[in-house]
């Protein structure tokens, strides 16, 4: 009779390990989908830096040389942040990080 309970208890307890997951679904998906909300305004701010550092460039704030540098290093970190938005699923869709860099 011991080893019947015993059978049922641990019965029970791998039915719950299995179903568990099923009781709360998405929870991985809200994490996914955080992080992309994340990375998109991620690249929106980088878009903005790299107009902003455009316009710059533009008034005669800054010399050419200097902007060609933190133009090639902003461009960098936004093609980083579009790598990650495709591992992650990309934008709307899955169609990666959405439109073109500026």
């Amino acid at each position: 009779m011991e080893y019947a309970v015993a059978v049922l208890v641990l019965l029970a307890l791998v039915a719950l390990v299995v179903v568990r997951p099923l009781l709360r679904p998405g929870e991985g998906e809200r994490r996914d989908d955080a992080r992309r909300e994340e990375l998109e305004a991620a690249k929106e701010a980088k878009y903005r830096e790299i107009r902003d550092a455009e316009l710059d460039f533009g008034m005669g704030k800054v010399s050419e040389a200097e902007w060609r540098a933190s133009d090639r290093e902003l461009r960098g970190q936004a093609i980083e942040i579009l790598r990650e938005l495709d591992r992650h699923g990309g934008g709307e869709g899955g169609q990666g990080g959405g439109q073109p860099l500026p």
